[in-house]
């Protein structure tokens, strides 16, 4: 993206980003990316942002805890298209005692426009149990390092 005028207006400063190429196995019937696509371009960002802090699935493991997806918001802004190289953004807004949030914002690299928006809340469960439970110190303080204050969660 060496077009300075592309490139993304973030909703929030410093984004966590990965980049994603569009390819034939993304494309629907429409023509563009199908929805399916952004959902688990969701989990590999918040992934890797996750990686990046220093918790990996097999901390999770380790820990015997897990944060679990308890509400999705997803607004598709405009469509990606076969050869766009997607740019997947993402970062956390608010921690409390059971639950992480997470904004997202994907943006197409070529021209700098917003795809799509998103949002999840994610609560602490004990993995043996499936139960929710209290968020374990070691995730509040890997993600409340990341926090990115933002309005109303």
């Amino acid at each position: 993206m060496s077009d300075p005028s592309n490139r993304p207006a973030w909703d929030a400063p410093h984004p966590h980003v990965l980049a994603v190429d569009v390819t034939t196995a993304h494309i629907d019937l429409m023509q563009h990316v199908n929805n399916v696509h952004y959902l688990q371009w969701l989990e590999n960002v918040a992934w890797s942002h996750s990686d990046s802090l220093g918790m990996r699935q097999e901390d999770y493991t380790r820990l015997g805890h897990g944060m679990v997806v308890k509400r999705h918001e997803l607004d598709y802004v405009a469509p990606a298209l076969l050869g766009d190289r997607v740019l997947l953004a993402t970062w956390i807004v608010g921690l409390d005692r059971l639950s992480t949030h997470r904004r997202y914002q994907f943006v197409r690299e070529s021209d700098g426009a917003t795809l799509f928006r998103g949002a999840t809340h994610f609560v602490c469960v004990e993995i043996a149990s499936g139960k929710v439970r209290r968020m374990i110190p070691e995730f509040a303080e890997t993600y409340g390092r990341a926090v990115t204050p933002w309005p109303a969660v």
